[in-house]
């Protein structure tokens, strides 16, 4: 099996996780997928290779080399974005695309523009793999997944060539913000590690948002809309006005670079209660506190007009790692140098995002990020670049290499 036959069977597989599910993993299905690479790394001769009761998947290639070496974790996530439904995905490759409007479903009427989606154009003359357009792709994470599993094979299939220990782990719930909470650094046992779950392969990322959610009450008080005078509380009305209270600013749509933002992705509800959640990002640690505390004295001004209605909850998720990868910043200008050796050009750029390096990161894993030639994530549009894949191939073979030069 090759990178592409191995990324297009990862698709196909469901494993969206769930963010309202309690259970870890948030859904049995990406178990499918955690034993169908427990069961590709044991084949390979990965005899370590196993799947935990979390979900998590472990393996090890041992150090061949008298040399001391440190040992390099990689990691991906299992999951894709309950943003969009990822099942039935019908993945399609078009091959030396020529910069033209694609059409992914004719039926529906669906396009995708590189007038809008601007990265397209990087993808000129190489081959693309596509949806259907009713589902997302799920290279987020797949494409990273397929990646090291190919690293893998490679080092497997040639013991002669000399490595320090390589470690890997697949997650789940990446996407729902709960990757890293089950994620045993002492068992992986690497002294650094990589996420592979980024887009663009030129990219070695150190820096992130920090990430809060925020769940939102309100408790209505419903009644016949006959005898609503002075008694009715609508709470789907007050959901609305709660919303309005935060800084229209920091909506997702008007922020790029460094700019937080406030991402309402979910409501429900109806006279009697309606129910709220939020995305809390913002890479500045000052502006990130700042932003909760707006949500608290929008709780306060509703409570202080309509009473005790409305109750707010936050949760950090995870911190900007920049703070604490400095320290070794090695591990990133190594693989600056490693891709400039072969011709790329390298680059930093603040993600407007998370991985779950930035969690085991402040768990004590130092755990940069680089990309995975996908595009266009948690959604219909969403594409991954054959060729672009395979260099990333390229890339992971050559930093655990360097480690013996």
């Amino acid at each position: 099996m090759n990178l592409i036959e191995r990324f297009v069977n990862y698709v196909q597989i469901d494993t969206e996780s769930d963010p309202r599910s309690k259970d870890a993993p948030s859904t049995a299905k990406q178990l499918n997928l955690a034993k169908l690479l427990v069961d590709e790394m044991l084949a390979m001769g990965i005899e370590d290779a196993h799947v935990d009761q979390y979900g998590i998947v472990y393996g090890s290639i041992p150090k061949n080399t008298p040399k001391d070496v440190e040992a390099i974790g990689f990691i991906s996530h299992m999951d894709t974005s309950p943003d969009m439904v990822g099942k039935d995905v019908k993945p399609r490759i078009i091959k030396n695309y020529d910069g033209g409007e694609i059409v992914l479903n004719k039926d529906y009427d669906i396009t995708m523009s590189p007038k809008q989606y601007v990265h397209l154009q990087s993808a000129i003359g190489k081959d693309i793999i596509v949806t259907d357009g009713t589902t997302l792709l799920g290279a987020d994470d797949k494409a990273g997944v397929a990646e090291i599993m190919e690293m893998c094979k490679y080092f497997c299939e040639h013991p002669e060539i000399e490595h320090g220990a390589i470690k890997i782990a697949f997650t789940p719930d990446e996407e729902v913000g709960r990757g890293a909470d089950n994620f045993d650094i002492k068992k992986f046992d690497a002294d650094y590690a990589y996420t592979v779950d980024g887009s663009e392969i030129e990219s070695v990322d150190y820096e992130n948002f920090n990430a809060a959610t925020a769940e939102v009450h309100i408790q209505g008080s419903s009644i016949h809309p006959g005898e609503a005078k002075d008694k009715l509380v609508n709470a789907s009305k007050l959901a609305m006005e709660f919303h309005f209270l935060l800084p229209v600013e920091l909506d997702p749509a008007k922020t790029s670079g460094y700019e937080g933002f406030n991402h309402l992705t979910y409501l429900n509800g109806q006279a009697e209660y309606a129910d709220m959640e939020y995305i809390i990002r913002n890479h500045d640690r000052n502006l990130f506190e700042q932003q909760k505390e707006e949500f608290m004295q929008a709780q306060k001004v509703m409570n202080d007009k309509y009473g005790d209605v409305v109750k707010v909850t936050i949760t950090d998720s995870y911190y900007n790692m920049a703070e604490l990868v400095m320290k070794r910043i090695e591990i990133v200008d190594d693989v600056k140098r490693i891709m400039k050796e072969m011709g790329l050009q390298p680059k930093s750029t603040p993600i407007r995002g998370g991985t779950d390096g930035a969690r085991l990161t402040y768990d004590g894993l130092l755990c940069p990020n680089l990309g995975t030639g996908g595009a266009n994530f948690h959604g219909k549009y969403e594409y991954a670049c054959i060729q672009d894949m395979e260099k990333m191939v390229e890339i992971l073979i050559n930093i655990v290499k360097d480690k013996v030069k």
